[in-house]
């Protein structure tokens, strides 16, 4: 198992049922993520219209699908999945798209969450036993995961879920997701910290940029938050489901 700063690259033959797993897409502009059950076979979810793995709503939908395996593949395992939409199951080869395999690690110190410059490949919560891992992941495969949204309910946000059982109560924030935070993250150490007045040197700025960037994304992880809460699988379906019929 090749565990490192820049990488979490894991054999197929390292994973275990209940692992979280992930694969870049299109030249490592995001990753797909999803819980390995066992047997070849990894439940995730994706965004509700055919089949596809985000959405962002703008022209950037056109080079993201492109690379969308959901639209392309006739599996003999899985057959074609691209008419199916929100939590689904497929085997491992459709899940990594020819892609690489990784493992999402848990229980991460501070001082080795912020040293990983990219988000969405760890995180500080610790995860649950497998056992209820699986549970909540096959619950979901049948009750569904909710309306997708790509910054407040995406892929690693159902994964962190089955991993942790924790959700984000606010309304006004994001959701699990550390790719989302990091894309936050990096937007407010750009524009709103007034600390880049401080200094004019690029090294100066660079320096305060990415210390914001890291500061973001910590206080952003799951582990840290104050405004998450342990939810039973049960309950988050129930509740989903009076949500919609209202």
């Amino acid at each position: 198992m090749k565990m490192g700063v820049f990488s979490n690259k894991i054999s197929r033959e390292e994973l275990k049922p209940g692992d979280h797993v992930y694969s870049w897409r299109y030249a490592y502009i995001y990753a797909h993520h999803g819980i390995y059950i066992g047997e070849g076979k990894v439940i995730h979810f994706t965004q509700s219209q055919g089949g596809r793995e985000i959405s962002t709503g703008t022209v950037l939908d056109r080079i993201i699908f492109s690379s969308s395996p959901s639209e392309a593949r006739n599996c003999p395992n899985c057959g074609d999945q691209s008419s199916r939409c929100g939590v689904i199951c497929s085997c491992l080869d459709c899940f990594l798209a020819d892609g690489d395999l990784y493992l999402f690690q848990y229980a991460v110190s501070p001082a080795s969450f912020v040293a990983k410059p990219r988000g969405g490949t760890c995180t500080i919560a610790a995860s649950d036993p497998s056992s209820e891992v699986l549970h909540r992941a096959s619950h979901l495969l049948h009750n569904g995961f909710g309306v997708y949204h790509l910054f407040t309910n995406n892929c690693e946000d159902f994964a962190i879920y089955c991993k942790t059982g924790l959700l984000v109560i606010t309304r006004i924030s994001v959701g699990r997701s550390g790719q989302a935070t990091s894309f936050l993250a990096a937007a407010s150490a750009i524009i709103s910290s007034p600390l880049r007045y401080l200094t004019t040197s690029f090294t100066g700025l660079t320096a305060v940029g990415y210390g914001m960037y890291c500061f973001s994304r910590l206080v952003s992880d799951i582990g840290v938050r104050r405004d998450v809460e342990k939810v039973a699988v049960e309950r988050l379906v129930s509740a989903s489901s009076g949500y919609q019929e209202t």
